[in-house]
């Protein structure tokens, strides 16, 4: 049955895709705040999905920030960046220059005026995200990252990059740490599996400017493991009285 709810959502999934970002095209035309519209409008559909078809709902915990703060969120699958974008107003994220390159996407991302970054460039890239971070920040924009820069499966040792750092150290900001078990519903090859329950995200106390560097990446690697292990244990606690763990 998993199987193929999660055939009838991905089928779910890419007709949505195509049908808002071919027929939303013309909103690139348009000021960057309609493509945020877009990108809600998408990731409500994806969402409804889920709950309808593959039986995958969700619950956020904690205040969801607003206004010029850093958010470092936990990455273990693409329903991360699904419902931070709707969450989050007007989010301004750290991506991967490569994904710009993909049509329509890349597109909508470069619209949406986002800080992309080449990881190759370390100093510079560091240096320039920086900048544009400053600059989001100036428009009263959240800034949202994932600091460990990629996804991580449930139980992988967790590997936070000076990214995260840099940025914190740099804007005088509060960063808000967030933790989610998105990859024990979210699962198996490329993610294709979809397993019913509820994800949850939960948007921890803000860490306040002034630490240290040192200091400060082991006060966020702390706060998003402990808290993201709690909702891991509950979560496979639901998967195992449905018989899915």
């Amino acid at each position: 049955m998993v199987f193929l709810r999660s055939c009838l959502f991905f089928l779910w999934f890419a007709l949505a895709s195509v049908v808002i970002a071919v027929g939303g095209v013309w909103v690139l035309l348009l000021p960057r705040r309609a493509t945020e519209v877009l990108s809600k409008t998408w990731s409500r559909a994806v969402l409804f999905g889920l709950k309808w078809i593959a039986g995958l709902d969700y619950d956020v915990l904690g205040p969801v920030p607003k206004g010029g703060v850093l958010i470092a969120a936990k990455h273990m699958s693409m329903w991360d960046t699904v419902i931070l974008y709707l969450l989050l107003d007007d989010a301004c994220a750290v991506v991967k220059r490569s994904l710009l390159n993909i049509p329509f996407y890349g597109w909508y991302l470069w619209k949406a005026d986002v800080i992309a970054i080449d990881r190759e460039g370390k100093a510079s890239a560091l240096k320039q995200m920086v900048a544009e971070a400053k600059a989001a920040l100036a428009e009263r924009r959240p800034i949202f990252i994932f600091p460990e820069g990629t996804r991580k499966a449930p139980g992988t040792p967790p590997d936070y990059k000076p990214g995260v750092a840099a940025l914190y150290t740099q804007l005088g900001v509060d960063c808000v740490p967030v933790a989610l078990n998105s990859g024990l519903f979210w699962t198996g090859p490329v993610g294709f599996l979809k397993k019913p329950g509820k994800v949850v995200v939960e948007f921890l106390p803000p860490i306040p400017p002034g630490l240290k560097r040192a200091a400060f990446m082991e006060t966020l690697q702390n706060r998003i493991e402990s808290t993201t292990e709690k909702l891991l244990i509950e979560g496979r606690q639901i998967l195992a009285s449905k018989g899915l763990s």
